[in-house]
């Protein structure tokens, strides 16, 4: 089984790729509109936005939607869907997989998501065996934390990761973003962190600030 996606690029002849996979309930269309705000001069970028699978969510009265692992409680850090959160990390295996067959390499390729999706792009990248360009991880947690320190490879501990957090969020709560970006310092990675006074969304300054991390930090 492999996911259907949407791609998108920049420019022809794209250097890097940023699978972006979206949060609870939306599909792969949820950041196609950010595309043109990467517009990076020398560095042309393919985006390949997922769309998950649907499953039934408990939290939401059983009701399927796409999703990349169940939702069993209103708190979200505990009584993880372990099962839900492996299966789905062997299907973005396959789309890393997809752009490997394609030409590029692992460090031409960025893990990103939002909130389910940023969940699921920390939970690959700290396990991958293999070194990629960058993770992104947006209004998101460490699905499964306590497994962290036990089954983390350390070809990505010096990959650079942009996390950010909306201190009024009322759906991630942002204690539970900090949490795991603490979580993350601990095992040994390094963290560029910001925080924004928004709800559950991404921000333009977000979205800016994510194109400046880019310029820093990948070089294809």
């Amino acid at each position: 089984m492999s996911l259907e996606k949407i791609t998108a690029q920049t420019a022809n002849n794209p250097k890097i790729v940023i699978i972006w996979m979206h949060g609870l309930g939306a599909d792969g269309h949820d950041f196609e509109s950010v595309v043109p705000q990467f517009n990076i001069a020398d560095l042309p970028i393919k985006f390949v936005f997922p769309h998950a699978l649907k499953i039934p969510v408990t939290i939401n009265g059983g009701m399927v939607m796409r999703a990349w692992y169940d939702i069993k409680v209103m708190d979200i850090g505990k009584h993880a869907d372990k099962q839900g959160v492996l299966a789905s990390e062997k299907l973005v295996h396959q789309l890393i997989d997809e752009q490997l067959a394609l030409g590029f390499k692992h460090e031409q390729i960025i893990l990103a998501g939002f909130s389910q999706g940023g969940a699921m792009s920390l939970q690959v990248s700290t396990r991958l065996n293999k070194k990629i360009a960058g993770i992104i991880a947006l209004s998101s947690y460490l699905p499964i934390p306590e497994q962290l320190k036990t089954e983390k490879n350390s070809n990505n501990l010096k990959t650079p990761i942009f996390m950010a957090h909306g201190t009024q969020d009322p759906v991630v709560p942002f204690v539970l973003g900090q949490a795991s970006r603490d979580a993350l310092l601990q095992a040994g990675y390094t963290i560029d962190w910001h925080q924004y006074p928004i709800q559950h969304g991404v921000s333009m300054d977000e979205i800016m600030d994510i194109k400046q991390w880019i310029i820093k930090n990948i070089h294809p």
